[in-house]
């Protein structure tokens, strides 16, 4: 079997020319060493607060710092549309997801892409992995896209903490009738935020703003990494 797929990956490579993102092997896009070593940090998930934390932010839970394998897995998925990553990241989400919230019924809300973005990257990484998620945690879960972004929000690339809030200032609202059909179909849900990294925080307390201003209680928040700067804590808000 290990031969064979050896065989197979090196088919792989030689049509397509694709390696782990991991290990650089040659062969699938996450080799099965690096997945199974990425499917057993989705175990590890623990609250990671940004320093400075915004005040009020929800618990937010990652599997581990936005470096090395996690790191890489993020950038090829959202930036090169190496969309064979998704299903694992999905399954990192899905780890911070269950360390993050009680069993029962899920949504997990994607936080929002601007439109540009979407259309130059030819998909939407955060959207994808959520749903991913949320299949994979079962009928209880469910993804629910209920954030809309404003227009005149910027690229976040570069911004400092204060540049990224004044940014994200206001920028997301959730319609009325997105809330009422929430309500319907999941009364007692536990609603949980859900990005790709965690940076300074502000884009998951906007997110969670927009969707506690729209009378939607937030849980928690989940991410697959933080960055470095970022630190573990007991505390809780």
């Amino acid at each position: 079997m290990a031969t064979a797929q050896l065989l197979v990956d090196g088919f792989v490579d030689l049509v397509l020319g694709s390696r782990c993102v991991g290990c650089d092997r040659p062969g699938r896009a996450l080799c099965p060493t690096c997945r199974t070593a990425c499917v057993d940090r989705a175990a590890d998930a623990t609250p990671h607060w940004p320093t400075p934390c915004p005040p009020g932010l929800v618990p937010p839970y990652a599997v581990g710092e936005y470096a090395d394998v996690l790191r890489a897995l993020v950038l090829a998925h959202k930036e090169r549309r190496v969309l064979a990553l998704a299903r694992p990241l999905g399954e990192l989400l899905a780890g911070a997801v269950t360390a993050a919230a009680p069993p029962g019924p899920l949504v997990l809300v994607p936080v929002p892409s601007r439109a540009t973005t979407v259309r130059q990257r030819g998909h939407d990484p955060t959207l994808t992995m959520t749903r991913v998620a949320a299949g994979l945690l079962g009928p209880p879960a469910r993804a629910a896209r209920l954030l809309r972004l404003r227009p005149g929000v910027v690229d976040q690339a570069g911004l400092d903490a204060a540049g990224r809030a004044a940014n994200l200032a206001g920028s997301m609202t959730v319609p009325a009738d997105v809330v009422r059909h929430l309500a319907r179909r999941c009364p007692r849900a536990h609603v949980v935020v859900c990005d790709d990294v965690l940076t300074t925080g502000a884009t998951l307390r906007e997110a969670q703003r927009a969707l506690e201003a729209a009378g939607v209680a937030v849980h928690a928040a989940a991410v697959v990494a933080a960055t470095r700067r970022r630190h573990r804590a007991t505390r809780t808000v």
